[in-house]
């Protein structure tokens, strides 16, 4: 049944969705969004969504599918009526963009930003940048951070045109202006923008706020993890807690290949300065971060339990092959 799936049904499957979505937008003028970046991909994805389905049938990427599967699924999910196709276009490995691109040539392309993410198989910045920077070099529109230095140096060499939104310290901030970018170069209103970004629906395990029942917080924030975006969530999570007791569980930081020692010390240079009460590790690069290191997180689960009362705001944090979010269910 696998091979009759990887060699008969995928591959099929594939050339259908290819065929498909290029009739779509060449004769049922379909628009195509695809959205790529180190950090902010799906927030920045449900934000445009949230906005477009006010102005027309729409429909987006799911979350916790691989983005090789998930592109064709998605596009065949399209109706003749659909107006907008919204497309999360993560990688990982060299190349990847290019089969993307071979399934679906998007008409705008975001990239939210540039970090050391998947430096493992990507080897370097440059890398991550390269294979990234192919949407927007595929892409008649390209919707691009405005403060990420890697991201300007595209600015006198597509041949897309070019609109920039600015970042913000908050990376759901970063996203939103990204999403308002995308709504003003499709001439949708702001009010009708606004009224998306209210109620759009935020990711379950990024940057979700939760209300225990005990009356702390838990900033559940363990979909996934690299250094600038752990950066920017703890910039959010010290915003949240103001002075109130701070607790930390921290997972690796995975695939970061050469660097993944320097950057788990960044970070636990960054989390000394914020002042936790406690730090609590889980995984192997960790022991740069913090020396309470546990095992798993039901180890862990004991210690952290005893900080579930009022005046309490825990951050749970690090990427999901660790998981973290089982901790947060736990709790």
């Amino acid at each position: 049944m696998q091979l009759i799936k990887k060699y008969i049904y995928h591959p099929v499957k594939n050339f259908v969705a290819k065929y498909y979505v290029l009739i779509l937008q060449k004769i049922f003028k379909l628009t195509v969004i695809g959205i790529t970046g180190s950090a902010g991909k799906t927030t920045t994805k449900e934000m445009i969504a949230s906005i477009l389905k006010l102005k027309g049938k729409t429909v987006w990427s799911r979350d916790n599918i691989d983005p090789v599967f998930n592109i064709p699924t998605t596009i065949l999910r399209c109706s003749l009526f659909t107006k907008y196709l919204v497309l999360e276009m993560g990688i990982e490995y060299p190349n990847e963009m290019d089969f993307y691109l071979w399934l679906v040539k998007p008409d705008i392309g975001v990239i939210t930003n540039i970090f050391p993410t998947h430096t493992l198989f990507l080897k370097d910045m440059d890398g991550v940048f390269k294979e990234k920077s192919k949407l927007v070099r595929n892409t008649k529109i390209a919707v691009l951070n405005e403060n990420d230095k890697y991201l300007q140096k595209l600015k006198f060499t597509l041949k897309a045109k070019v609109f920039w939104f600015k970042s913000a310290e908050i990376s759901i901030e970063s996203n939103a202006n990204a999403a308002r970018k995308v709504a003003e170069v499709l001439g949708i209103s702001g009010n009708l923008t606004e009224k998306g970004l209210v109620n759009y629906e935020n990711p379950k395990h990024r940057l979700e706020l939760i209300k225990h029942k005990s009356g702390a917080f838990i900033l559940d924030d363990t979909y996934n993890s690299n250094p600038e975006a752990f950066i920017s969530t703890l910039k959010y999570f010290n915003k949240l807690a103001g002075k109130n007791i701070k607790i930390a569980v921290v997972g690796d930081m995975l695939e970061l290949g050469k660097i993944e020692e320097d950057e788990h010390k960044r970070i636990g240079q960054e989390l000394k300065k914020l002042n936790f009460k406690e730090v609590f590790g889980i995984g192997k690069l960790v022991k740069f971060i913090t020396p309470n290191i546990y095992n798993n997180y039901l180890d862990v689960l004991p210690e952290v339990k005893k900080y579930l009362k009022p005046n309490a705001y825990i951050l749970v944090k690090g990427s999901r092959s660790i998981g973290l979010d089982k901790l947060v269910d736990k709790l």
